[in-house]
């Protein structure tokens, strides 16, 4: 397993835990995205356990290139909040699905067996319906998003651009000099033209009519 962590604190001691476990063999620390690389090419890991917050690191594309270099490699994200857009845009290049940071331990290894045993590890953040077009191939356009995305003024299509790229309300606010209620009302407007019920929708329905 390599453990793929930014905070060196928390990458040890979740190390520390997971090698207690009788049926993990070896965890192997990356702590940035050229480590990354690098020790999957050297020790070929059965699962990859990546923070999506490492430094310099897109996530969508760090998948890609592990499923393309190693394609029986299983890619587990850790997140700290389950509407972080990056969570579908990683699980279309190939993602088993995520942890939450402050998932209780037991969930934590429950998620770590089923991931490793090849079952897809899926949230309600991921609308049911949905399910298909994560982990399969995505349709190039829909005709129904396509329209909705049309009525997005320019500032929307900005925001939900942000968004799909997996910046949080801050960092969109900070990148657009807005203020962190202008983004939440823009995005609250976003929804309604869209007809979706939140963030993870709004972003697939983007991501299937571009």
């Amino acid at each position: 397993m390599l453990l793929a962590e930014a905070q060196r604190l928390f990458r040890q001691s979740l190390r520390l835990l997971l090698e207690r476990e009788r049926d993990v063999t070896t965890v192997i620390e990356a702590s940035d995205a050229h480590e990354i690389y690098r020790l999957a090419m050297e020790h070929r890991p059965d699962l990859v356990l990546l923070d999506v917050d490492l430094p310099d690191l897109d996530v969508a594309l760090a998948t890609n290139l592990l499923h393309k270099h190693h394609p029986r490699i299983r890619v587990l994200l850790l997140v700290r909040y389950e509407e972080d857009a990056r969570i579908v845009v990683a699980m279309r290049a190939g993602a088993f699905g995520y942890i939450l940071k402050d998932t209780d331990w037991t969930d934590f290894l429950r998620i770590i067996r089923t991931t490793a045993n090849g079952q897809p590890v899926l949230s309600p953040a991921i609308p049911d319906r949905f399910v298909p077009d994560v982990h399969g191939s995505l349709p190039h356009s829909y005709e129904g998003d396509t329209l909705r995305l049309s009525s997005l003024s320019d500032r929307e299509l900005q925001i939900l651009t942000c968004a799909a790229a997996g910046r949080s309300n801050k960092e969109i606010a900070d990148h657009l000099c807005v203020s962190v209620d202008t983004v939440k009302t823009h995005l609250h407007h976003i929804y309604q033209k869209l007809s979706v019920d939140g963030r993870v929708e709004a972003v697939i329905a983007f991501l299937r009519a571009r």
